[in-house]
């Protein structure tokens, strides 16, 4: 039998629920109805009746054998419950000629579910977000890896303030095309089937995926420690804590994310692991993000009460006060850097707001990257400065004689766009007294 269009409504709002969110039903309803379809295909056989009608499957409930002449009443399938609070009946009579058509029809009717608490908006809204974030997050592909690009390139950019950046940059970078992969893997290929999926592929896929967004949220932790750190001792090994810096970005995250990928595999080793559900094992991912969250929050916190201080300070004069507004008014580009934002929705449950927080979340979110790029790299002072003196040479090898044209871009011209220097924060700071070249290769962003 054709299957009702009920069903195929079902279906593409779980898949669309499943776009946005790790938490929905969809895999939970597919999962129940192959549970039900095996079964009424196993008890199937067992039926030794010759008259009448048997044993059928019509896609979305089970009907038992009958006899010439009944009427079968049998409850709405249960997990009808996703999209309806009462259930009700369906009915069949036993002909001569088989079954007759199920009444009331579509079940859709009979079993509760309004087609129009799905409107057409609702599944505009949903298509929305993942066209909004698939735009968010191509952006930011490309313009950090562009950013990347130009820090690997030039050699007087390389430090450990651009070192870390680059992991976070990379960091983006790998959660955008693990993005990507998911949604090839899960939906833009059709198929429907992906929560009875267990190739290894497609579990290796997830694993990935969760380690990029786990590795993604550490790198903004490290950010912040390393700012923070900067600001509060005195002399430390940069070589040292960078080494700490990799392992906390890199090294922490395939710690937690290893462990539950091998408890998926013992214990909950259903589907393609796409579907967190309310399975305590998420919290081996979740936990730690949320910590990573909350103390790169504080240290937000800490790094403007820092600011506020010093704005204060006696020993600043006039136009130093006039520099530490400048760089009270540059902490709102720590915003991206920390990932402040998440704290909005960080320690609310997930069913709170959810299309505030989809938006928020997903889609802003996906611009993240494309904004740290601009910020951190192609708005920064010491970048514009490099690629203008590499322009510069190359135009003078190019077409000889036209130097006149151009001016080496000195440091108080160009090195104070997007990059506050930390020796602002610390030249009055008597803890903190760092050397001259220490002081002119650091900056805060």
């Amino acid at each position: 039998m054709e299957p009702p269009a009920a069903c195929l409504r079902l279906s593409v709002f779980s898949c669309l629920l499943a776009w946005v969110s790790s938490t929905s039903p969809a895999c939970n309803i597919m999962l129940a109805i192959e549970y039900e379809r095996e079964k009424c295909l196993a008890d199937s056989s067992l039926d030794n009746q010759t008259l009448g009608c048997r044993r059928m499957w019509d896609n979305i409930t089970c009907w038992p054998a009958a006899a010439v002449g009944d009427v079968v009443v049998i409850p709405c399938p249960i997990y009808f419950i996703f999209f309806s609070t009462t259930l009700g009946n369906v009915t069949r009579n036993c002909t001569s000629q088989g079954w007759a058509d199920m009444y009331p029809f579509p079940y859709a009717a009979a079993c509760g579910y309004d087609t129009n608490s799905t409107p057409v908006e609702e599944t505009m809204f949903y298509g929305t977000v993942k066209t909004g974030y698939t735009i968010g997050h191509s952006l930011s592909l490309i313009a950090l890896t562009a950013a990347v690009i130009i820090l690997c390139l030039f050699r007087k950019l390389h430090c450990t303030r651009n070192y870390i950046h680059m992991h976070l940059f990379m960091s983006f970078i790998m959660r955008a095309i693990a993005v990507f992969i998911k949604d090839v893997i899960l939906f833009e290929n059709g198929e429907s089937d992906h929560c009875s999926t267990s190739s290894v592929g497609c579990k290796a896929a997830m694993v990935f995926f969760q380690y990029c967004i786990m590795a993604n949220f550490f790198w903004l932790l490290v950010e912040g420690l390393y700012l923070h750190t900067l600001l509060v001792i005195s002399f430390f090994s940069e070589r040292k804590y960078f080494w700490w810096y990799i392992l906390i970005g890199w090294g922490a995250p395939s710690l937690f994310i290893t462990a539950w990928a091998v408890i998926k595999v013992h214990f909950d080793d259903i589907g393609c692991w796409e579907d967190i559900g309310e399975s305590l094992y998420w919290w081996i991912i979740r936990a730690p993000i949320l910590v990573s969250i909350l103390v790169n929050f504080i240290l937000f916190i800490c790094i403007i009460r820092i600011l506020f201080q010093k704005l204060h300070s006696p020993d600043v004069g006039r136009n130093e006060t006039s520099q530490y507004l400048r760089l009270a008014k540059s902490t709102l580009l720590l915003i991206p850097l920390f990932g402040v934002h998440y704290i909005v929705f960080a320690f609310f449950p997930d069913n709170f707001k959810m299309e505030i927080k989809l938006v928020f979340e997903l889609v802003l979110g996906s611009f993240q990257g494309f904004v740290g790029a601009v910020l951190y790299c192609f708005l920064n002072g010491e970048v514009q400065a490099e690629l203008k003196r590499k322009w510069r040479r190359w135009h003078l090898e190019r077409f000889p004689g036209s130097d006149m044209k151009y001016h080496h871009p000195s440091v108080g011209s160009s090195g104070t766009n997007f990059s506050t220097q930390i020796s602002m924060l610390t030249k009055y700071s008597p803890k903190t007294r760092r050397c001259s070249s220490f002081q002119a290769d650091f900056s805060l962003v």
